[in-house]
């Protein structure tokens, strides 16, 4: 029994974290050499207009650099529109942005959560496509038309950024850790984005139809996901693009970047959930397969795979299986949670050196899976959570 729930648990490990990725690897060929790759969407003369939208809670530190981002953006002047919804701030956020004439603010004293400013938000966005973007997030210079191409095919109905995290001082595991994670991730969005469609998007930076734009229940963890992941089910395209740039700092430290990764899980969960028509490959096909490999493992069974690969491990090491196999593998596992604990330990004292790094954040994502279960199971992530603290 032990033998069987290590495999099984290794297999999980294996191919949610490597073998998914190249299978996408293989099917991406087939479908060029038989297809033919995908010809990029070039940029038009004319481009439509477009409301740049964001929600900001007590967001003073970054209204200045962020609003000064958005308005030196090469998008044709005439084109572009600046909303933004401050519900429920109580520092300055409100009247920083009035300073600014080209924007336009949308306030509310009562703080209902980011899903409902957008909600709300939505009612003043006239442009045929709206870009949303997060406070903290500064832009490449011509995110927005590389964003916006994409709706030249009438199939596409939201198109996602790249995120990039900065890593300055080399010291910060979240930071490091958080870079290597999305580094990864989008070689992963890119490859799914030419097999079908792109599994979800980045909050950071994406752009879509208004018209096609539903109202989000209030109580949604993951509006970006459900977004997105809703007009996929509904036959529309959702691609990624690789130069809509967005960059942001790191949380502070992997203690702060808890507080995110156990939200998103929570909120993964509950999108799991609420979305199970994102499951059937009848209707989907190759998105289906994509949302399971890429999504529902890392948020179902990867992180108990860990722990049950681990015990079954320790069990067959000690009862009567001396396999070098078993004992190798036992040994490769202490020596990854030992430097997962300097790591923990050490933090803020690794300029540079991965070796600590990433077996500790790495370690402290499944931590915070398994976290954001418990929080979605006792209805205890609200939404309107704390924030993290940047570096």
């Amino acid at each position: 029994m032990f033998e069987w729930l290590f495999w099984i648990a290794l297999l999980i490990i294996v191919y949610t974290y490597c073998g998914y990725a190249l299978v996408l690897m293989v099917l991406v060929s087939l479908k060029r050499m038989l297809f033919g790759k995908r010809s990029e969407v070039q940029n038009q003369e004319e481009w439509p207009e477009v409301t740049l939208f964001v929600t900001a809670y007590n967001e003073a530190d970054f209204v200045r650099s962020k609003v000064e981002n958005s308005l030196q953006l090469s998008y044709p002047k005439d084109k572009l529109k600046f909303l933004w919804i401050t519900d429920g701030s109580t520092d300055e956020t409100p009247e920083l942005l009035q300073k600014y004439q080209q924007v336009r603010v949308e306030h509310l004293a009562e703080r209902r959560g980011k899903v409902h400013a957008m909600n709300r938000g939505m009612q003043f966005v006239e442009t045929p496509y709206v870009v949303f973007s997060d406070t903290n997030t500064m832009l490449s210079a011509d995110s927005l038309q590389n964003l916006v191409r994409h709706f030249r095919n009438p199939k596409v109905a939201c198109v996602g950024g790249e995120k990039r995290v900065l890593t300055e001082g080399g010291t910060n595991v979240a930071a490091n850790g958080e870079n290597m994670y999305w580094s990864f991730e989008s070689k992963i969005k890119q490859m799914e984005s030419e097999l079908s469609s792109v599994v979800g998007v980045a909050g950071e930076l994406f752009a879509l139809r208004t018209e096609l734009y539903r109202s989000v229940p209030e109580d949604c963890l993951l509006d970006d996901f459900q977004i997105s992941m809703g007009l996929a089910a509904d036959g529309y395209r959702v691609v990624y693009e690789t130069n809509a740039i967005a960059v942001e700092t790191a949380s502070l430290n992997v203690k702060e970047e808890l507080k995110r990764k156990s939200r998103i899980a929570a909120g993964g969960l509950q999108s799991m959930v609420r979305m199970i028509q994102l499951l059937n490959p009848f209707r989907l096909g190759w998105l289906s397969f994509q949302y399971f490999s890429h999504k529902i493992l890392r948020w179902t069974l990867a992180p108990w795979a860990l722990i049950v690969a681990l015990v079954a491990n320790i069990a067959l090491v000690v009862t009567d299986s001396s396999e070098l196999i078993y004992i190798l593998s036992l040994g490769f596992q202490f020596l990854w949670y030992l430097l997962a604990l300097l790591g923990f330990i050490l933090e803020g004292h690794l300029r540079g050196n991965k070796l600590l790094f990433v077996p500790y954040y790495f370690t402290a994502i499944h931590f915070a899976a398994i976290k954001g279960l418990y929080r979605f199971v006792g209805n205890k992530q609200s939404v309107a959570w704390d924030k993290a603290q940047r570096a």
